[in-house]
């Protein structure tokens, strides 16, 4: 197999390289001693139109494959942003693929554009605490009341909390005991951070300091039916779309 670089794969690692020149080793060096989200170089990239790169035209992406978002993102890492300035536009760049997928067109036209312009974050709450990467353990529940659902329950290890504007949240609709295989009864939400529904503690770690992990206390958060993506109970199904692409 021939693994040498496209002439449009080149060119997307240059002009990368480019933006991140502009975020030499004392910014990242600063991040990583005091914290916060890089910000400017989150922005230069959105600017750019970077942010998109995997979401398609129709919702101001670029609708460019797999491979060279991960052009993408080695040339961030190789920068010297290393993991700090990958992780900061992970979710934007991998994340938002099951919306694209599987969610209505109402809900790519609202969520995607404002993550493509850099208007808007959004953060990955999938892993619990005592579940591991034991997915289909989840406990957080999320119980359907009328044209919302109230979700209870504890996310960790969830990266850029302190900033998101929204969650895909991967939440238990129906009881492990109560379905026929335990990867059915998830379901998939794309909604807004609502920081008064959800305690936001951030971890402290060694290294990657500027991009926050946090552990997320959820307790009786609203999450109105029209953010459910895809059929209630599939979710399993649809965030494996965002998780395979980013790992």
């Amino acid at each position: 197999m021939d693994f040498a670089l496209t002439a449009d794969q080149e060119a997307i690692r240059d002009a990368i390289a480019g933006i991140c020149a502009r975020f030499g080793d004392d910014y990242w060096l600063k991040l990583d001693r005091q914290g916060g989200f890089p910000n400017d170089f989150f922005q230069a990239l959105a600017e750019s139109g970077w942010l998109g790169i995997c979401i398609p035209e129709a919702y101001g992406g670029s609708g460019l494959g797999i491979t060279e978002a991960a052009v993408m993102m080695q040339a961030i890492a190789q920068s010297g942003a290393g993991m700090s300035g990958a992780s900061a536009v992970h979710i934007n760049v991998f994340g938002l693929n099951p919306v694209v997928v599987f969610g209505t067109e109402e809900q790519k036209r609202r969520i995607l554009p404002p993550m493509v312009e850099g208007r808007e974050k959004t953060c990955f709450a999938v892993t619990e605490p005592n579940t591991g990467l034991n997915t289909t353990q989840l406990k957080t529940r999320a119980v359907r009341k009328g044209d919302r659902y109230i979700v209870d329950g504890q996310k960790v290890w969830i990266s850029t909390a302190q900033v998101a504007d929204r969650m895909l949240l991967l939440a238990r609709t129906t009881p492990l005991e109560e379905v026929t295989k335990p990867t059915l009864g998830l379901s998939l939400f794309c909604t807004p951070f609502d920081r008064s529904k959800i305690k936001v503690h951030e971890i402290d770690k060694m290294g990657r300091k500027a991009v926050d992990s946090n552990e997320l206390f959820i307790e009786g958060l609203e999450v109105p039916v029209a953010d459910r993506i895809g059929e209630e109970g599939h979710g399993f199904e649809y965030i494996l779309h965002g998780m395979n692409p980013e790992r």
